[in-house]
């Protein structure tokens, strides 16, 4: 008998070959998802996320690499024990590296941490990287353990003393007694250019930015982190589009999931009132979800904040791509803690937030007016500074009212954490009646977090609640039958109106769009204007093609549009305030440009000739034609492709100048008062005698003076003709979206100069043993090592004095608001040796204007040597005594 295989026999050969393989493999390499990958080398017992962004652990999950299981009985997680950071902070705009849910996973849902658990062995999560990264990813952590971290800094907040000493109480209650760094529960793995073991004869080397390459005995894999000009990292999971209409007060659910939920965002809410668009919290994949939702950035009016977590955290940098800065509304103390994780994670200056949003502090446990929008936010119990919204507005018989409650804690575990003694870790009965009658206010709508666990509420608390619609959310599962007694789920879109809107909100948006761009038009031009259809457009629809002639001008009032052209790697995106065809169908010219829905998209449809002709009539033509070249010319650039309104791009033609530097000719720093766009030409950026890179045209560089007040860290030379525009830096500095992508180039290179100078040449380089374990103050020493390089390379350079003199100033600048930081913190913990230091700080600045005032006299400006100089009076400083206060603080839980 002749036995003939089927193909099901065929198949398992394959697939039991191919596992065969991958056990017989010492090295095992998986793409997870855009700039994830997972990396296992079985026979050192490492499983490697390589790559964190945003809902890494989501892709996990999808993909199999975490799963449930048992271990000796007792159920937990497979999952990594190790993550790979980026190099970078940030990658295309985003966080490249948020490793908080992976690090819980690993403590807690994988049992690495837990008491008894069998996977609790002693060995710790690891984080491999640079030593910058992992540095800034402990503090992160720790933030994002604890929020704020001493009575000190709750009550820098304005808060006083009783309340501070109980939410300090119930702080410590959720840390089971004691704020610890994040080095007691993590290990770090610092890799350079040379090989480093990692553990169990497992090595690693950097073989460039964000290029690692793995060794176990003989086997090697590389990993490569880095995102292409225009990748976005992905969302793990698909969102269907939605089209909204915009009321008077209605709550859009963005969001019912939570930190582990593979099918949905987290809890989420966005408020539209008097048909603007406000968010509540600003999770991962921010961009994605609003784009699903038919919102581009730019009509986002502003955000609410409950808390630091990143399920309600991580998305905070796409209100970053809006051509003008957004409303930012948390309490003081929510604000503190996001701003200190945010520091934490960029390792910069905590007040740097602030340039990025417009500010407005609410007073907690009052209602807040908001232009008819009340809100009252209330502490909530929670191991970081959280607080609950309740919002409400007049309406005919009294308020409409929602309430958004995340996160919260369950009543069975609070009343477990009430005490007596009035110094324990907890909460007196005081402020457990106070925290149940505050969850169950009754109001028309209100979303509960029932996440359950140690940290999160249950459905069980609010039986008794009055409320008329109650949602249950912050869960990665379905509601169960007696949930589903209590209140219900909300699918992904679904809006609740609480008032109708009688008027045309859209039709508002349109003409104070257009009152922005034509401030000096007759209002009876604008009407006919207004006049115009409305015309909805869905997902993937093409407005207008590039290389045709537009017979229409779309001016964008929801949604998002993409604007592309392949040929020049233009991918770019607009939304709110964008008038699509404007420029080709003034100058009846083809379209430079195809434009396509990125989702629904409403938009005010105005004929070409009836725009040409108002234009004209009100005098408007000549300046828009005076412009239209160089303006195309600033679109088609990275910088500012995208999320500029028509009035914001005006602003900065009308103060923009030109500049012709000579082949050869060297760009001294006192020039770069304006951020410098290359129209033509090539100029070489070097340091220290060593070529970093070439710019060419639609590159920018002056941005550190321009913008971030810094002096160049580089030396510019003009390879040819250099034709220059150059634009105001005061007028950059207030476009968010503008800023933040020079923020990203400009951190990245001076992380290059300040971690990987040459020491051969004379650059000073950031040494491991100069941190004295204070995020705040190590992240000011490098930037005055940073500042300290840029004088080197002018003085190696051999520049004019006015260069010099620029960047001495920033020095001296930089030193007094560093010292006056310094002497606050000190002086908060009560530092005993503080006299004395504020005395060594007052003989350093004499000494550096001393300095500065010596080189003035010296001919040559090669002679100086302030290397030397810097070394003896900073770098000295920060060892002998520095070290002494750090030490202090460190020992009262301040790092």
């Amino acid at each position: 008998m002749v036995f003939v295989p089927d193909m099901r026999y065929f198949i398992m050969q394959r697939i039991g070959r191919y596992f065969l393989e991958i056990i017989l493999m010492e090295l095992i390499k998986l793409f997870v998802a855009t700039g994830i990958y997972w990396l296992e080398i079985p026979a050192a017992g490492l499983r490697i996320l390589c790559g964190c962004p945003m809902d890494s652990v989501k892709h996990l999950m999808k993909r199999g690499l975490i799963m449930p299981t048992e271990k000796s009985g007792v159920p937990c997680e497979t999952g990594p024990n190790a993550i790979l950071l980026s190099d970078v902070m940030l990658q295309n705009g985003e966080f490249a590296n948020l490793g908080e849910f992976p690090v819980l996973q690993m403590l807690y849902k994988q049992g690495m941490i837990l008491p008894g658990h069998p996977n609790n062995t002693g060995q710790k999560p690891l984080l491999i990287g640079q030593a910058e990264q992992v540095n800034a990813q402990m503090q992160y952590i720790f933030r994002g353990n604890y929020g704020l971290i001493s009575r000190e800094e709750i009550a820098a907040c304005g808060v006083d003393e009783a309340c501070t000493d109980a939410i300090m109480r119930m702080k410590l209650r959720f840390a089971f007694g004691a704020i610890r760094p994040s080095r007691t529960l993590l290990d770090g793995c610092v890799v350079g250019d040379q090989e480093v073991e990692i553990r169990n004869g497992a090595y690693v080397v950097r073989k460039g930015r964000n290029r690692y390459e793995f060794r176990y005995k003989e086997e090697r894999v590389q990993v490569d982190l880095n995102l292409e000009a225009n990748q976005r990292y992905e969302s793990a999971y698909p969102l269907g589009f939605q089209h909204l209409p915009r009321d008077y007060f209605s709550i859009i659910h963005s969001g019912e999931g939570d930190g582990w939920d593979v099918n949905r965002p987290s809890m989420s809410s966005i408020l539209m009132f008097h048909g603007k668009i406000y968010l509540i919290d600003a999770g991962p994949n921010l961009y994605y979800n609003l784009s699903a939702l038919g919102i581009g950035i730019d009509e986002v009016e502003g955000l609410f904040h409950t808390h630091a977590h990143d399920d309600h955290f991580a998305g905070i940098t796409s209100l970053m791509r809006s051509g003008r800065k957004i409303r930012y509304y948390a309490t003081r103390l929510v604000r503190a803690t996001v701003e200190k994780k945010w520091a934490a994670l960029l390792s910069i200056e905590e007040e740097r937030f602030a340039e990025f949003f417009d500010i407005h502090d609410l007073n907690p446990e009052v209602w807040n007016d908001i232009e008819g929008l009340e809100v009252r936010p209330i502490l909530s119990p929670h191991p970081v500074e959280t607080t609950i919204f309740l919002f409400r507005t007049l309406w005919q018989e009294g308020y409409r009212s929602y309430a958004h409650f995340a996160d919260i804690v369950s009543l069975e575990l609070l009343e477990k954490m009430v005490v007596s003694e009035p110094g324990q870790p907890g909460v007196d009965r005081a402020c457990f009646e106070r925290v149940r009658s505050e969850y169950l206010t009754p109001v028309d709508l209100k979303k509960l977090d029932i996440g359950g666990g140690m940290i999160h509420g249950f459905a069980k608390d609010f039986v008794a609640d009055r409320s008329q619609r109650i949602l249950l959310s912050h869960l990665a599962r379905e509601l169960n039958p007696a949930e589903k007694e209590i209140g219900s789920s909300a699918p992904h879109g679904m809006q609740d109106v609480l008032i109708a809107g009688e008027s045309d909100f859209v039709r508002r948006r349109a003409f104070a769009l257009l009152q922005s761009a034509f401030p000096t038009i007759p209002l009876h031009h604008l009407r006919m204007l207004i006049n115009c259809p409305l015309v909805d457009f869905p997902p993937g629809r093409i407005l207008l093609k590039a290389g045709d002639v537009p017979e229409q001008i779309y001016l964008i009032l929801t949604g998002a549009v993409e604007k592309i052209r392949t040929s020049d790697g233009i991918f770019g995106r607009v939304s709110s305030g964008a008038m699509i065809g404007e420029m080709a169908g003034l100058l009846g010219s083809v379209s430079r440009y195809t434009f396509s829905t990125v989702c629904f998209v409403k938009a005010l449809e105005i004929p070409v000739r009836l725009y040409r002709e108002l234009v004209q009539r009100n005098g408007f033509m000549e300046r828009i034609l005076r412009h239209s070249e160089i303006g195309a010319f600033l679109q088609s650039t990275p910088l500012f492709s995208e999320g500029m309104s028509p009035p914001v791009m005006a602003q900065l033609l009308e103060e923009l100048t030109h500049r012709t530097i000579p082949a050869g000719e060297i760009v001294v720093c006192r020039d770069l008062s304006r951020l410098n766009i290359i129209q033509s030409g090539r100029i070489e950026r070097s340091i220290a005698g060593v070529k970093v890179d070439q710019l060419q045209a639609g590159d920018h560089f002056g941005e550190e003076r321009a913008v971030f007040n810094t002096p160049c860290l580089f030396r510019l030379t003009a390879l040819e003709d250099v034709e220059l525009l150059q634009l105001s830096g005061e007028q950059v500095q207030e476009i968010p979206i503008v800023r933040w992508k020079l923020f990203e180039s400009y951190h990245n290179r001076a992380i290059l100069v300040v971690h990987g100078g040459d020491a051969e040449a004379g650059s000073l380089r950031w040494n491991s043993s100069f941190n004295i374990q204070i995020l705040e103050m190590d992240t000011h020493h490098k930037r005055l090592v940073e500042i300290a390089n840029a004088i080197l390379e002018i003085l190696h350079s051999g520049e004019d004095r006015g260069s010099l003199e620029n960047a001495f100033e920033s020095l001296v600048d930089y030193t007094e608001y560093h010292f006056e930081a310094e002497e606050r913190l000190m002086a908060r913990y009560g530092y005993p040796e503080l006299p004395r230091h504020q005395e060594k700080h007052r003989q350093l600045v004499r000494q550096v204007l001393e300095f500065r005032a010596n080189v003035q006299q010296i001919t040559t400006l090669r002679q100086v040597d302030f290397n030397g100089f810097f070394v003896q009076w900073l770098i000295r400083h920060i060892h002998n005594e520095d070290r002494q206060y750090s030490t202090y603080l460190n020992d009262k839980g301040v790092y």
